[in-house]
């Protein structure tokens, strides 16, 4: 795999950020509740914004290749979720999606949670082996899935990793399938 380098964006780097978001609207629409036509039109301001209420981490060989947010799981104060999650198509199959993961499980620790949630649909089995394979667990909460995740199927289902702090997951989380989502 070529160095691929995982860094923490701020606030000024939205439009870093904004770049390969819209390229991943645009290359994988099924995987995000927001379209490539909503976001595109959206102006300085929100992309800022956006840049604060989450972290987002960007993969890079030097070009970017990946991005990944980090952020609280509203429903397990104790928790934070990955989500978003993107890889370019020519970098994929390279360790860059491990790397995302890997800074994002840091990231997490760092911020004093103790585990990190990452919800796939439950018929994407090439999701849940990724997720399995990068040390995350399956749980047995499920949601209905996202609008643009119906063709897919009608569940979602958490995997949880640990952090290190405690090896269990609780069912405060989101066993009934209402735990908020970031909307994005």
């Amino acid at each position: 795999m070529t160095d691929v380098t995982v860094r923490l964006l701020d606030e000024s780097e939205w439009a870093a950020y904004r770049a390969v978001r819209l390229r991943a609207l645009e290359e994988s629409p099924e995987a995000f509740t927001a379209t490539l036509a909503e976001e595109s039109e959206r102006d300085e301001a929100f992309w800022r914004e956006r840049m604060t209420r989450s972290h987002r981490l960007l993969a890079e060989r030097p070009e970017p290749v990946g991005i990944v947010s980090v952020g609280p799981y509203d429903s397990d104060p104790t928790s934070a979720e990955c989500y978003g999650l993107y890889v370019v198509p020519e970098a994929r199959g390279s360790g860059v999606a491990w790397k995302l993961v890997e800074a994002a499980a840091r990231l997490a620790t760092r911020e004093g949670y103790h585990r990190l949630y990452y919800w796939v649909g439950t018929d994407n089995p090439r999701a849940i082996g990724f997720g399995s394979n990068a040390g995350f667990r399956v749980s047995g909460y499920r949601r209905t899935a996202r609008t643009a995740d119906l063709e897919r199927g009608e569940d979602e289902m958490a995997m949880v990793m640990s952090l290190g702090v405690d090896l269990t997951v609780t069912p405060n989380a989101a066993a009934s399938g209402t735990a908020a989502t970031p909307s994005e």
